[in-house]
C-alpha cells in the first residue's frame, strides 16, 4: 500500500463519524416536536404527541412495503 492512501484511508471513516454524530436520533426529534408546540413533559398530551409522532418519523425513515434497499455510497 502507498503511504499516500493512508492518509485518505484514515479520514474517510472519520469524517464519516463526524457527519453521522450531527443526526439525532427518532426520539430526541420526536421530543423536540411536542415540546415546541407547548407540550410539557410527563403530561398525558405529550406522552400522546410523543407516541405519534415516533411513529411518524419511523414511517417516513422506513421503506415502503415490498422496496428492497439499495447500496449505500458511503
Amino acid at each position: 500500500m502507498k503511504l499516500t492512501k493512508l492518509p485518505l484511508l484514515i479520514a474517510l471513516p472519520v469524517f464519516a463519524a463526524i457527519s453521522l454524530t450531527g443526526c439525532g436520533t427518532v426520539e430526541s426529534a420526536a421530543k423536540d416536536d411536542c415540546t415546541s408546540i407547548g407540550w410539557q413533559v410527563g403530561t398525558a398530551g405529550y406522552n400522546d404527541c410523543f407516541k405519534a409522532r415516533v411513529r411518524e418519523r419511523n414511517l417516513d425513515y422506513s421503506l415502503p412495503p415490498g422496496d428492497q434497499p439499495s447500496p449505500s455510497l458511503i
